[in-house]
């Protein structure tokens, strides 16, 4: 290197199928990085072009037309600068994950993704081709950069077989999305491939939402010794300069932060890019007084603004006052819409309708349930008739149990706080207060309760959520058997009751509205478990 060079990371929020606006980010990008930071290079996300994941988009004949057509577009932007690019490769009869750099017009080099992931939520392996080994190298003012792309950097083979090419550095374009630990995770592989290869690498991700995911960005710059030269901010769309001199980067490093900070940014981010971009005039959802909807109400109000949010007080016969209070209160709080609908008159009516069926039943399960559903009814009417979508308030640790109601608290299109443990909800609670204390104090110190008897608490019919929520992680993220469980200090009784639920609780979950992941197995596209199955003890 002869002197300093400014590569620029394009940490860009990108629709899946828009090429023509995907397309407009990444020239924007392109123009702000030469133009402003007297960038050489500006580096965009993986699949950048289509967004990701395309998933069977990728099957539209179409397709490989438009992508062409709007990679040309992408090359005639690229006059003084490199632009590296992601994008489908559709070459004899197969489909490649790609990236592809242009400077002048021209293509310098095109790099296929050879490891391709297919665990998690990551399906490649169904639409892509893995490319050649090998490695893609290109000359930036002197310095040999190998591209390569996302998975190949948590291999040693691609960044080997860059060094064997002659590289200088590594650049890795990235649709990563996020999960608690996911930062720490990544800065620790990157580390352990700097240090295999003795080289600097310049890592750049994508950021917002997209259907069951949330992508942080967390794009970074580390020195071949595996300090950090940048960072950039979680969930921020951006263009950031990375000044290399002598093979050593120089950046703005972005401030440590909670992971209660870093989760509730992410499902703002998420819930704001589900509304937007499905064309939803705003949000719905029933504000009861609890924990859960007070939460989701707030990070509503923080993702679309306040005059976008409606919340519905549906009391019962069984609402106490402190609830109806304490959801009037928030609603002042954070300035949204408020209303009031009991559902006494409904679900009286379905209760004289079904009578001549019901005969001399006992009053059980099914009465809780119907005022639920009476309360779905409702605010799905309201949805249908204004157009804003409603936003479910289960958590994951009702979710994995199936503590909802099917067509009752389930109703709705998006479910903000679906992979969200009960215990850190009053963790994001407590946390958005730090930023102005729009929960009532009141609604996170009170017993959690659904409201549906006299006296009715959540403990009634689950273990105290202290307890709950470690045996769900061990059962459904860490997949550990039961008897493993017990031997980590839970009781075998309640440990089998958790994991019975679990199972039984399949076909609810499948009917449930999507919700962004936050942890590191979330219900949904990574968790693929059969209705009908037996498994005992596993």
């Amino acid at each position: 290197m002869n002197k300093p060079l400014v590569l620029a990371a394009a940490q860009l929020n990108l629709w899946v199928g828009d090429l023509d606006g995907n397309v407009a980010k990444i020239v924007a990008a392109a123009t702000r990085a030469r133009d402003e930071f007297g960038a050489q290079l500006v580096a965009t996300p993986e699949l950048s072009l289509l967004g990701y994941p395309p998933d069977d988009l990728l099957l539209r004949t179409a397709l490989p037309q438009a992508i062409e057509a709007a990679l040309a577009k992408i090359a005639a932007a690229s006059s003084s600068i490199h632009i590296v690019v992601g994008h489908p490769d559709y070459a004899g009869g197969s489909v490649y994950n790609a990236a592809s750099v242009y400077r002048d017009g021209q293509l310098v080099v095109r790099a296929r993704k050879q490891l391709l992931p297919n665990y998690g939520v990551f399906d490649e392996k169904r639409h892509f081709e893995p490319g050649a080994t090998g490695a893609a190298v290109f000359t930036l003012e002197g310095l040999r950069i190998g591209l390569c792309i996302c998975e190949d950097i948590w291999g040693a083979g691609p960044a080997a077989a860059a060094k064997a090419a002659g590289a200088q550095a590594l650049l890795n374009i990235n649709a990563s999305p996020y999960n608690i630990g996911k930062p720490a995770e990544r800065l620790a592989v990157l580390r352990q491939r700097g240090a295999e290869v003795g080289l600097p690498i310049v890592y750049v991700n994508c950021t917002g939402g997209q259907d069951e995911l949330v992508f942080d960005g967390d794009s970074m710059a580390i020195s071949a010794s595996g300090e950090i030269g940048f960072r950039a901010p979680l969930f921020e769309e951006g263009v950031y300069p990375i000044r290399f001199e002598a093979l050593t980067p120089h950046g703005a490093i972005r401030a440590s932060t909670s992971t209660e900070a870093e989760v509730y940014a992410g499902l703002v981010q998420a819930t704001r890019d589900y509304v937007t971009r499905n064309g939803f005039p705003g949000v719905l959802l029933g504000l009861s007084g609890g924990i859960d909807s007070a939460l989701i109400a707030a990070i509503a109000a923080d993702a679309l603004g306040p005059e976008k949010v409606w919340a519905v007080s549906l009391p019962s016969r069984y609402t106490l006052d402190m609830s109806n209070d304490d959801a009037r209160i928030e609603a002042e709080r954070l300035g949204i819409r408020y209303s009031v609908l009991p559902i006494e008159k409904p679900f009286t009516a379905f209760g004289e309708t079904l009578a001549p069926l019901f005969g001399d039943r006992p009053i059980d399960l099914t009465e809780e349930n119907m005022q639920s559903r009476s309360r779905g009814v409702l605010l799905m009417a309201l949805s249908n008739k204004f157009g804003s979508v409603v936003l479910t308030t289960g958590n994951k640790s009702e979710m994995a149990v199936g503590y909802a109601t099917l067509y009752g608290d389930m109703c709705g299109g998006f479910a903000p706080i679906k992979d969200v443990y009960k215990t850190l909800v009053y963790a994001l609670s407590r946390y958005r207060n730090t930023i102005s204390p729009v929960i009532p104090e009141r609604v996170i110190e009170r017993p959690p309760t659904a409201e549906l008897r006299p006296d009715q608490k959540d403990s009634d019919s689950l273990p105290p959520y202290e307890v709950l929520d470690p045996i769900l992680e061990a059962y459904v993220e860490r997949c550990c058997s039961i008897p493993e469980i017990v031997a980590m200090g839970f009781d075998e009784a309640t440990v089998r009751r958790v994991a019975g639920l679990v199972r039984r609780s399949e076909y609810k979950r499948r009917q449930a509205p999507p919700g962004p992941k936050v942890t590191p197995r979330a219900f949904g596209r990574e968790r693929r478990y059969p209705i009908t199955a037996v498994y005992g003890d596993l």
